[in-house]
């Protein structure tokens, strides 16, 4: 079933916007209390419990919670499920990464484990955002906000896919999801959405080749699996360029070898393991020339080679007509276009950011499994300092990345502003100008 878009959505209510910025000093202490004691992924119980312990003063979290995902947690505000309303969910991540920070902050994790992929910031954000509601009233937004605090972004079993099936997260009758992300390849101050592919889907390979062992002096005697294992991968990174179509993107990279026990013996395997990405390239096909690849180097070489695919995440595609319709909540295209002759942000500007609607990577997320069964939407928000090139700094998953608190803001700000479009879009649509009708979230909300 299709549905039109809304044509202009509504603004965000001030006084939201004015409850908004009255918890961003709490929501900054949540961030400094997850990040200097991160968790890593399945072992999330901990974070989740600073996040109910955060909203509990606003919110009966057992009227309006339930665990997902083993330890993961959902907040509802606004009219109960049964109530046949349409929920916007909101995802942000509870696990850290199995790094060891080197940011100097004074609340830096201290062991294995470090929020460097902005995660703190995503789950403070929502955190203010659920306060703001509870406090300045969830009847301000068009429609219900379902809250998840997922547990597992960054391993699998991904901790997305089991709530996307979670008979609990589906009696919410959500319409659309939104997700969000720090980004530091976009500049400070803009906020990215598009429709189509942003992220690349991920799928991790090992390559096992199998030769003959022997001496390093003889070795006409051997089948060096090492030499072969190294052609393969030389090889399988002319497979993007030469293989997949140029105005398609996608990667290959191998991030590990391992061979051998002694400079002067040629081992009987040698092994790599990497990842396999596509954007918009076709995903089967890509694995199929890596496959014909590995094998058919190996044998040149005399050599056998197995290749094993782990299948990880699709592609993140964000639906069209709901970032369409985001899109015109959020911000103003041009940086000149955001101030008035004062220098100061003009009133109707809901988040004061640039709208930017053309970056995609090939990072990958597991917020994907919510698009292959619903409606989502995810934003990018920069936090490339002024003055400095996007992308040049430490990037998400390096020891020393670590966004500003101020970003806790211009994240909360983008999504408070999200979930107003989305849940207009979903309740109260609007004929677009040129009467035609589109596929929407809506259309998720209409079935039973």
């Amino acid at each position: 079933m299709t549905r039109p878009v809304a044509a202009v959505p509504p603004p965000v209510d001030p006084a939201l916007r004015a409850a908004l910025d009255a918890e961003l000093d709490a929501a900054i202490a949540l961030r400094h209390a997850l990040h200097r004691d991160p968790r890593l992924s399945g072992d999330e119980a901990d974070s989740r419990d600073l996040v109910l312990e955060a909203v509990g003063d606003l919110v009966d979290v057992g009227a309006a919670g339930a665990s997902v995902a083993g330890t993961g947690t959902m907040l509802r505000l606004g009219p109960p499920a049964g109530a046949g309303v349409p929920a916007v969910a909101v995802r942000a991540e509870l696990d850290a990464l199995p790094v060891v920070e080197r940011t100097g902050l004074p609340f830096s994790a201290t062991g294995g484990a470090a929020h460097v992929c902005g995660h703190d910031v995503h789950v403070a954000a929502l955190v203010a955002v659920v306060r703001a509601l509870a406090r300045g009233g969830a009847d301000r937004v068009p429609a219900p906000l379902l809250a998840v605090f997922q547990p597992r972004e960054e391993k699998a079993p991904s901790g997305a896919a089991d709530v996307a099936a979670d008979p609990g997260f589906v009696a919410h009758r959500v319409g659309a999801v939104l997700g969000v992300h720090v980004q530091p390849e976009l500049p400070r101050g803009t906020v990215s959405v598009r429709g189509g592919p942003v992220n690349a889907s991920a799928d991790e390979i090992e390559i096992e080749v199998h030769g003959r062992g022997g001496h390093g002096g003889y070795p006409h005697r051997t089948r060096d699996p090492v030499l072969a294992l190294a052609q393969v991968v030389a090889s399988v990174h002319h497979i993007v360029s030469r293989r997949v179509d140029p105005m398609a993107a996608g990667v290959i990279t191998i991030g590990q070898m391992e061979a051998g026990s002694a400079p002067n013996v040629v081992p009987e395997t040698a092994t790599a393991r990497g990842t396999v990405r596509a954007l918009d390239a076709d995903r089967d096909e890509l694995l199929a020339a890596v496959r014909d690849v590995v094998e058919g180097t190996a044998r040149a070489h005399g050599c056998e080679a197995t290749l094993t695919v782990v299948p990880n995440e699709p592609a993140v595609v964000n639906d069209e007509a709901l970032a369409r319709t985001v899109a015109r909540s959020l911000g103003s295209r041009r940086a000149e276009d955001r101030v008035d002759g004062d220098g100061h942000t003009p009133p109707g500007d809901a988040t004061g950011l640039v709208l930017d609607t053309t970056f995609r990577s090939c990072g990958a997320d597991d917020f994907s499994h919510y698009g292959e069964v619903l409606p989502s939407l995810m934003l990018f928000v920069g936090t490339a300092a002024a003055g400095t090139t996007p992308g040049s700094g430490p990037g998400l998953h390096h020891p020393e990345f670590s966004p500003d608190d101020a970003m806790v803001g211009e994240v909360a700000r983008a999504l408070l502003a999200a979930v107003t479009a989305a849940g207009a879009a979903l309740v109260a649509p609007a004929a677009p100008a040129d009467g035609a009708v589109e596929t929407t979230a809506a259309s998720a909300a209409s079935t039973p």
